[in-house]
């Protein structure tokens, strides 16, 4: 079964720095784009950042020159470099992938809890 395990989310002051993991496992053919979210509460889940398999990346205004998306493709893995955290960064953080199997499906990790205390 293909899943994705997301890891590294807490509670940091603001200005601190968080760096999340997110390992796809099972049997696939491969990984395509990924990308992180993010949910406030009372909030829409968006976009945080997004890398291709190529390493072209993108990322939301609110986090650029602040976080780095970067991916290990031997280890399956996408990470989320977070520094200069401010409390607004609070949320539940998302990772998703475009996994291949037969045909390509769009997986998402379970999430994990990302605090920043003023």
């Amino acid at each position: 079964q293909v899943q994705l395990v997301e890891s590294g989310g807490g509670l940091v002051q603001a200005g601190g720095s968080l760096r999340l993991s997110c390992a796809a496992s099972g049997s696939f053919r491969g990984l395509d784009d990924m990308a992180w979210y993010r949910q406030a509460p009372g909030k829409q889940r968006e976009l945080v950042a997004s890398i291709t398999s190529g390493g072209s990346t993108n990322y939301a205004d609110s986090v650029k020159g602040r976080f780095t998306i970067s991916r290990d493709n031997a280890k399956n893995t996408v990470y989320l470099q977070m520094n200069s955290l401010k409390p607004e960064d609070t949320a539940v953080y998302y990772c998703n992938a475009v996994i291949s199997l037969i045909y390509n499906y769009l997986y998402w990790g379970q999430g994990t809890q990302v605090t920043v205390s003023s």
